[in-house]
């Protein structure tokens, strides 16, 4: 009888640690998710014109940590106040992304952000109250209930108005360079911080980067002029310009905004053009207790695709000859094949990297005695 007590005794304390056991494994119940879509926090503003370039990334998660299966459309917020409150009415709304973002695994590198967009004409005449004023932007991400938690970060933009591109935009492939010409135009603002650049951008033609050309302050004459020297030969570009409107800040560094572009033009940078033609050609004989040889000498050519001269020589009443094999690399050249009893004249040219051949230069004479 003893034993079976203690069996059943340890068999009353191993039921009742498993109903013990049993009932905290439910716990408490879990409230449903409001699915409600977090903030974004990497807005980012570009201002070009009188539109205004938006960018988020798309939340992958809610409020409660939950993946965000049920995005709705992003609410756009506009305001000229440094700080959003309240979204109010907003400016546009960016419809909910085609594809659901996956929120990153743990211990996996983050995947690649889904982004979304929104472009935002502003009104015109938003800035006469204070053209140098800031415009404030932020958005809300819904749930396809139209319910939201927040706005973003808020980012903002200059306001003040841009002028258009300038007239006649052209450009010219010359020896000195591509010329870039347009129409010159006046300032037509009066505030005193702010001020006006052309600028200019050149871009290889299928390639995603581009150089600055050249910028200067606004000018009225009737034709603006800038050559650009930096490009490479046999290349295609493609140019633009637009006018910046920038306003001064005190000692801060100004805030700038471009204007819209010209039309972009294209130049093939063909090099049909020689070099400068050489100049001061010395003739001197040289053949005491040697063989006889005529040096020749003139000034170097400063072109930077220079490739090299060629030598050219005649006898009275014949035409000049090519005597060098090679292109002759400094702005010297000794003649050995000569004779007595004759007179020699010279001449050289120079020739570029593309084969450009200037004239030949002034004739020099010597005569081998």
């Amino acid at each position: 009888m003893e034993f079976r007590r203690h069996v059943y005794g340890a068999l009353s304390a191993l039921a009742a640690t498993a109903l013990l056991a049993g009932c905290a494994s439910t716990g408490a119940p879990m409230p449903p998710s409001l699915e409600l879509p977090k903030p974004p926090t990497d807005l980012r503003a570009a201002r070009k014109g009188n539109k205004v370039y938006l960018t988020w990334s798309v939340p992958v998660l809610t409020t409660d940590r939950q993946s965000a299966r049920h995005l709705g459309p992003t609410r756009i917020c506009r305001s000229l106040d440094a700080v959003i409150s309240q979204c109010g009415t907003p400016v546009g709304e960016a419809p909910p992304p085609t594809t659901t973002p996956t929120p990153p695994k743990k211990n996996v590198a983050s995947t690649q952000k889904l982004l979304s967009n929104y472009t935002d004409t502003l009104p015109p005449g938003l800035e006469q109250h204070n053209p140098t004023t800031m415009v404030t932007y932020g958005v809300e991400v819904l749930n396809t209930n139209n319910r939201g938690a927040g706005l973003s970060n808020q980012v903002q933009v200059l306001a003040a108005p841009t002028l258009p591109p300038p007239n006649d935009f052209k450009a010219q492939v010359t020896a000195d360079g591509i010329l870039l010409t347009w129409m010159g135009m006046p300032n037509t603002h009066d505030v005193a911080e702010i001020d006006h650049l052309y600028r200019v951008y050149r871009r290889e033609t299928d390639s995603g980067s581009e150089t600055l050309v050249g910028e200067f302050q606004l000018d009225t004459a009737s034709e603006v002029r800038l050559v650009d020297r930096s490009f490479a030969w046999g290349k295609t570009y493609d140019y633009r310009a637009t006018i910046v409107t920038r306003v001064s800040r005190g000692n801060n560094p100004p805030i700038e905004v471009e204007g819209d572009d010209t039309s972009p033009i294209k130049v093939f940078a063909h090099d049909i053009f020689p070099p400068v033609v050489p100049s001061s050609l010395q003739a001197v004989f040289s053949g005491v207790g040697q063989q006889p040889f005529v040096d020749l000498i003139w000034a170097p050519n400063t072109e930077t695709d220079l490739a090299g001269y060629n030598v050219y020589r005649r006898e009275e009443s014949d035409q000049a000859m090519k005597i060098n094999t090679n292109l002759v690399k400094t702005p010297a050249y000794r003649d050995s094949n000569v004779a007595s009893g004759k007179k020699y004249f010279y001449s050289v040219s120079a020739v570029d990297l593309r084969g450009n051949e200037s004239a030949r230069s002034e004739e020099t004479s010597e005569a081998v005695p």
